[in-house]
C-alpha cells in the first residue's frame, strides 16, 4: 500500500490539513504516513540545550498523539502509521516524500522571509523540492458550494500539464466539476492584438485538457481564459472551490526560485488548499490520455508581468 505523508506541526496541529489528508488517504486508498520532526537545538549551550531538546521532544510527541487519537476519531480503521524522527523538518519530510504518492502540511501563515530563511520553515522547501504533489492547507476546503469544483491553474508549458492530469484525477474522485483557468497578463502595449491573442489562447487552453474529458466522462471541464496577474485571478477563480492545482514552474538553486512566483504567491494569497505538481510527477490513477493530435506550434508559456 503506498502512503500519504501528512507532516504534524508540534508548534500548531493544523485541524483542517489533518482533515484534509484523511479523507484524501481514504479516497485514494492510501496508508496515512504521520511523521513528526524534532529540530536540532543550536543556540543553546550544555544543560540548557539538553532541556531545550527534552521539551521539544515531549511536545513532538504529544502533538503526535493528539493526531493520532483525532484520525481514529475522524476515520476510524484507515490505515496509518506514525513516526518521530529527529531532526530539521523540511529535510525530514522531504526524505519521506520519496516514498509517498502525496505530500500534506499545514501553513502557519508565515512571511515570505520566515519561510525562506527560517531554520525549521517546512512549506517552501517542501513544496520546492518534493518529487511528488505537496498540498497545502492554510485555509478549510469550500465543501459547502454545491456543485463542488475544483481549479487548475494552465500556462501552456509542460509542467502546467502536469498540474492538468492531477486535476482531472482529482476531480473525478471528488465528483466534483474541474475549471482550466489561463491567466493572460495585461499588455504592455496598448496597441497589442488582443482579439488575436484571445484566440490564441483559448486554442492552446484547449489543447491543454484535450483527450480528458473522453477519459473521465462524468467529469465536468470548463475552460476561461481570463486577464490579469496570474496570482491574483487564480486565487480569486479559487476562492469557492475545493482546492487548487498548479503545476511547479520554478528554475535555479534556491527554494524560491525552484517554486516560482506564481506558486510562491498563491501559498500565501489562496484561500483553499494549493496543490503543487511537479515536473515528472506519476500521473496517480493512471497513464495520460492518448491519440491526441498532433500539436501546432504553440506560444511561451504566459508569464507574470514585471514587478
Amino acid at each position: 500500500m503506498n502512503d500519504l505523508l501528512f507532516g504534524v506541526d508540534p508548534e500548531e496541529v493544523s485541524v483542517p490539513a489533518l482533515v484534509w489528508a484523511a479523507d484524501e488517504a481514504a479516497r485514494r486508498r492510501l496508508r496515512l504516513r504521520l511523521v513528526v520532526a524534532v529540530p536540532p537545538v543550536h543556540d543553546r549551550l550544555g544543560y540548557d540545550a539538553l532541556g531545550h531538546r527534552t521539551a521539544l521532544r515531549i511536545r513532538a510527541e504529544s502533538a503526535l498523539a493528539d493526531v493520532e487519537e483525532l484520525v481514529r476519531r475522524l476515520r476510524g480503521p484507515l490505515p496509518a502509521t506514525s513516526e518521530l524522527v529527529d531532526g530539521a523538518p523540511a529535510t525530514v519530510l522531504l526524505a519521506r516524500a520519496a516514498g509517498a504518492d502525496l505530500v500534506v502540511v499545514g501553513s502557519r501563515r508565515l512571511g515570505r522571509a520566515a519561510e525562506l530563511l527560517g531554520e525549521n520553515s517546512v512549506v517552501v522547501p517542501l513544496t520546492a523540492r518534493a518529487p511528488c504533489p505537496v498540498v497545502v492547507v492554510r485555509a478549510p476546503e469550500h465543501t459547502e458550494v454545491h456543485p463542488p469544483a475544483l481549479v487548475v491553474g494552465v500556462d501552456g508549458s509542460e509542467q502546467s500539464q502536469e498540474a492538468v492530469a492531477f486535476a482531472v484525477h482529482e476531480a473525478s474522485l471528488r465528483e466534483a466539476r474541474l475549471r482550466a483557468v489561463w491567466v493572460w497578463p495585461r499588455p504592455l502595449l496598448a496597441h497589442e492584438d488582443t482579439g488575436a491573442g484571445l484566440a490564441e489562447r483559448r486554442r492552446l487552453l484547449a489543447e491543454s485538457v484535450a483527450g480528458w474529458a473522453e477519459r473521465y466522462p462524468d467529469t465536468d471541464i470548463d475552460q476561461d481564459v481570463v486577464r490579469g496577474h496570474p496570482v491574483a485571478e487564480l486565487a480569486l477563480a479559487a476562492r469557492e472551490s475545493l482546492a487548487l492545482v498548479v503545476g511547479r514552474t520554478g528554475r535555479g538553486g534556491y527554494s524560491g526560485m525552484r517554486l516560482g512566483s506564481t506558486v510562491h504567491g498563491l501559498l500565501h494569497h489562496a484561500d483553499c488548499p494549493v496543490i503543487t505538481v511537479p515536473s515528472g510527477a506519476p500521473v496517480l490513477g493512471g497513464d495520460r490520455p492518448r491519440g491526441r493530435a498532433e500539436r501546432p506550434p504553440r506560444l511561451g508559456p504566459d508569464r507574470p508581468p514585471p514587478g
